[in-house]
């Protein structure tokens, strides 16, 4: 979900939810980054796929609704 320009109440909830969520996952130990086919996006941000002990953190957060798997483009949860 979006969290800086969200489209509707319900997405900027997702998007804090999420938010939340990630910071969590992070905090509670040490993860390795992975790299994936392309270093950046178009705006400069590396792009890292988080794991620990083998399991995506993204995934995680996929599992719990919090997140989607990208598929291109933007796709608004309202």
């Amino acid at each position: 979900p979006e969290v800086s320009k969200p489209r509707c109440p319900a997405e900027a909830q997702l998007g804090a939810q999420a938010t939340r969520r990630l910071h969590a996952l992070v905090n509670n130990g040490p993860f390795s980054l992975a790299r994936i086919d392309r270093d950046e996006d178009r705006f400069g941000r590396k792009l890292r796929i988080l794991t620990r002990g083998g399991q995506s953190l993204g995934g995680v957060l996929v599992n719990e609704g919090l997140a989607r798997w990208y598929q291109g483009g933007r796709r608004p949860w309202c």
